[in-house]
């Protein structure tokens, strides 16, 4: 099995033709993503869709190569019980993310209680799925101020991870959130996302 990301490193035509069916929804990212999520409603397990995935559905997409999903540890226990049977292998021994065999496409796992960025203890980790995502179309994805609370967050402490960063400054620009959303967000990253809101509202229109 070739990993997927491996294929679109290579560049080329299969990476142009991957860009493309991403965009229509066609591509095997997001197969995986319905089918993951399919059999995460059959196990009764409490996940929310997080990473570019999510950032779609909020209003700025970009192409991705993996699919990332918040569960419990508990959620997480379950469906590795059962990732054999459902298609699913490790993408090397001891990784807790698996790899779709149909599809090459890998999954990685955030899971509840533990830390964006740098993995450090901090005022924000990763929530409980149930009590922080939203439904669209049968498939649950992480609420918009999770999302960019979970993106400050990382990039803030983490400077391998600054597109995090400008994931929520192309948010703000693609879906204008009220300034007032800042109050929603955990006071660790509220500060930064007036940043953001308020320099974004001080640039001239695009022509």
């Amino acid at each position: 099995m070739i990993a997927f990301e491996e294929k679109m490193r290579a560049g080329g035509a299969a990476a142009i033709t991957h860009i493309g069916e991403f965009f229509m929804g066609t591509d095997p990212v997001h197969a995986t993503l319905l089918r993951l999520t399919k059999k995460l409603k059959e196990l009764n397990i409490d996940y929310a869709v997080a990473g570019a995935l999510a950032l779609g559905v909020h209003g700025h997409v970009r192409a991705t190569v993996d699919v990332d999903i918040l569960l419990t540890r508990e959620g997480h226990c379950i469906l590795r019980e059962h990732c054999d049977d459902l298609g699913y292998v490790p993408p090397f021994a001891g990784s807790r993310n698996l790899r779709d065999i149909q599809t090459g496409v890998r999954i990685e796992f955030l899971l509840s209680g533990e830390f964006p960025g740098d993995g450090k203890p901090k005022p924000v980790p990763f929530p409980d799925p149930a009590s922080a995502s939203m439904e669209l179309d049968g498939i649950h994805y992480l609420r918009l101020e999770k999302l960019i609370e979970l993106k400050l967050a990382s990039g803030m402490t983490n400077p391998n991870r600054l597109k995090d960063l400008a994931d929520v400054q192309e948010l703000i620009k693609a879906v204008r959130p009220p300034r007032d959303l800042s109050s929603q967000l955990n006071p660790f990253v509220r500060n930064k996302f007036l940043e953001f809101w308020d320099g974004i509202q001080a640039q001239p229109p695009e022509p």
